[in-house]
């Protein structure tokens, strides 16, 4: 088993790596990094024998494929919604910072073409989880951008997750098959929370991540006092997609659903 949890750091060129096809996360079979952006700093995206996703974290951009283009904005990750152009194979994207912006980029093998779609907030509007149930400890807003019902030629999911304050996510307790990746940011610098990945925790800050390899149970929550956003990412396996029906939670925990707190 590779390495589950990481504290990267952004290089000169402002490009953060989480996981790789090569390092020490690559069951992960996915490529992903954050960029930091100067205004007026254009990026190029678009791999052959890859789909690519561009996530608009912060700041305004630009984005220009094929023969569009669109401006887009977003304050933050806890006070607006999602941007992200969605590109297959063959096809190229760039990204021009209209003012200090940060991007996530998702990279995975997929030979598959699909038309390129720029995905807006209200493509993946929030919504509550787990609302009055566990205590009401576990309560989260949940976005899914794409995934195989969305996307069905895509091997690849991209959703995002906001934290009430002391909360938990993933919760119940649960599992699937295909690997999944967090980046976690805090509302505030010093904010921190607990990821757990099978029988090992780490301590999440702003801007690590969780390398979950499949079968592996993965809960996590955030300390009170702060908001903890987390963009989950997961690899569809050959022959197995991952869809929303397929949480599969520990049988031990199971209770809760009846339980009264």
């Amino acid at each position: 088993m590779g390495k589950l949890f990481g504290y990267p750091e952004f290089d000169a060129d402002g490009e953060m790596i989480l996981t790789t096809y090569e390092n020490e996360y690559s069951e992960m079979m996915m490529d992903i990094r954050v960029y930091r952006m100067k205004a007026g700093e254009t990026r190029k995206f678009g791999r052959q024998g890859e789909e690519t996703a561009m996530l608009l974290l912060s700041g305004k951009v630009t984005y220009q494929w094929q023969e569009e283009q669109q401006t887009v904005s977003r304050k933050d990750v806890f006070t607006e919604g999602p941007w992200a152009l969605h590109i297959c194979t063959g096809k190229e994207a760039a990204v021009t910072a209209e003012e200090d912006s940060e991007i996530l980029m998702q990279c995975t093998r997929n030979e598959k073409t699909f038309a390129s779609r720029l995905y807006a907030p209200e493509d993946a509007p929030w919504g509550y989880s787990c609302l009055g149930k566990f205590g009401n400890v576990a309560k989260r807003r949940v976005n899914t951008i794409f995934d195989h019902d969305i996307c069905p030629e895509s091997n690849m999911v991209l959703g995002e997750v906001l934290n009430d304050r002391g909360n938990w996510s993933g919760y119940l307790p649960h599992r699937h098959p295909q690997p999944e990746t967090y980046f976690f940011k805090f509302d505030r610098p010093e904010g921190f929370g607990a990821s757990f990945v099978g029988d090992q925790v780490f301590k999440s800050v702003n801007n690590s991540f969780s390398a979950i390899p499949g079968g592996e149970l993965h809960p996590q929550v955030t300390a009170p006092g702060f908001q903890m956003y987390t963009c989950w990412m997961i690899r569809h396996l050959d022959g197995n997609p991952w869809l929303q029906t397929d949480r599969c939670e520990d049988e031990r925990y199971v209770w809760m659903h009846d339980a009264q707190f």
